[in-house]
């Protein structure tokens, strides 16, 4: 594996002529946020990192949110807006701006602006798209796939690497299937838990106790619930369902939880891991690093990087990282969430394939640990798309 902790270079992005002058413009990059899973103000809340910290000189940037229901909208170019705040989460609404297309022809794409009884006016062409979404309909491949039928560069995982990352059913049968630990678990189709309850509680119960709850495809820790008693399991389970009507249960490991963020490697190089990170939470006032833990209460957490583990135990992690990222054919960028168990078992968890990215999220600031700071991993993010073949690859 190469030196994870060394800063990735940066290779200047050819210069594009501005239309009719000879002069090279900016490259252009579409900053995409919101949406309609419900991690939208955590999306809201990334995007105003990255607003604040890219680099104006090199960038000409179009931030671009999408509503709850779907509309794509021209977002203010404001970090303080979608920050959250004192307890404010920030929404993208219709009311936000004027809607926008982005245009599906091959080769060509441009973003054009809808204004009620208007001719649709070019906005101009991008370059590149960060689809800063977490959850459904954003995160799951489905932006993705929109993307490549736009034939547009964009930052992160393709189609089949954000729809596996998404789905934890799938993402551990994946996982499995290339050799890498993953805990026990049971998974609940809407079809079995709405026939037969009592079975769905039979077949959770060999996990023993504790179990976590949670839905199949939903991040930032919504809708999870930690059973002590069988007798709370179907409450946990329709806490899921609000959120995804497929619902996982996983046997409770023992074991510390460790986190560790890849980031792509340039020019065919292998995948870059960063130091690992241990999340330390209040559990005085958390149960578990729960929503309200990572965005609302951050003065009760945490980040120890490097985790106090053996060294040879971080190398081990690190490995387990960037297996798991080539696993399910990640690109881009990964967090990705492991249980170190007593005896020094290294037990996947999960990958994320659009981690949370704010300033403060633990993906950024596992590479800060490591000697790259935001706005050079935000660089380095758009370069990695670029560099990318645009189709099959």
């Amino acid at each position: 594996m190469s030196d994870a902790t060394a800063a990735p270079s940066t290779s200047p992005v050819p210069a594009v002529p501005s239309p009719g002058t000879g002069a090279p413009r900016k490259t252009r990059v579409a900053v995409l946020f919101g949406g309609r899973s419900g991690e939208h103000a955590i999306s809201a809340s990334t995007a105003s990192g990255v607003l604040r910290a890219i680099d104006r000189d090199r960038y000409d940037v179009v931030p671009v949110g999408i509503t709850r229901e779907g509309r794509w909208v021209i977002a203010a170019d404001d970090p303080e807006r979608w920050q959250i705040a004192e307890g404010r989460l920030p929404e993208v609404t219709a009311d936000t701006g004027a809607e926008v297309v982005l245009s599906l022809t091959q080769g060509e794409r441009t973003l054009r602006v809808l204004e009620p009884g208007q001719v649709p006016a070019l906005l101009g062409e991008v370059d590149v798209v960060f689809p800063l979404l977490h959850g459904p309909f954003g995160e799951d491949g489905t932006v993705q796939g929109l993307l490549e039928l736009a034939d547009v560069h964009y930052v992160g995982a393709g189609v089949l690497a954000s729809a596996v990352g998404m789905d934890k059913h799938f993402m551990k049968l994946v996982l499995a299937g290339q050799g890498l630990a993953v805990g026990p678990y049971v998974v609940l189709r809407p079809r079995d838990w709405e026939r037969d309850r009592a079975a769905c509680v039979a077949a959770v119960e060999p996990l023993g106790l504790p179990l976590f709850v949670k839905p199949a495809r939903a991040g930032s820790s919504l809708g999870i619930t930690r059973v002590d008693d069988l007798a709370d399991l179907p409450a946990a389970v329709e806490a899921a369902r609000v959120h995804d009507p497929k619902v996982i249960v996983e046997a409770g490991i023992e074991g510390r939880e460790i986190e560790c963020a890849v980031l792509g490697g340039r020019d065919g190089s292998p995948a870059r891991a960063s130091l690992p990170g241990e999340i330390v939470v209040d559990h005085d006032s958390h149960a578990f690093y729960d929503f309200e833990a990572k965005y609302l209460d951050e003065a009760h957490v945490d980040l120890s990087c490097p985790a106090d583990l053996p060294a040879h135990v971080l190398d081990e992690v690190r490995e387990v990282a960037v297996r798991t990222f080539e696993a399910v054919e990640a690109e881009g960028l990964s967090r990705v969430d492991v249980f170190v168990t007593p005896d020094e078992r290294v037990v996947v968890n999960e990958i994320n394939t659009m981690p949370g990215f704010t300033p403060f999220s633990m993906y950024p600031r596992m590479w800060e640990a490591s000697g790259v700071s935001y706005a050079e991993l935000v660089d380095e993010l758009i370069q990695l798309a670029l560099e990318r073949p645009t189709g099959l690859r």
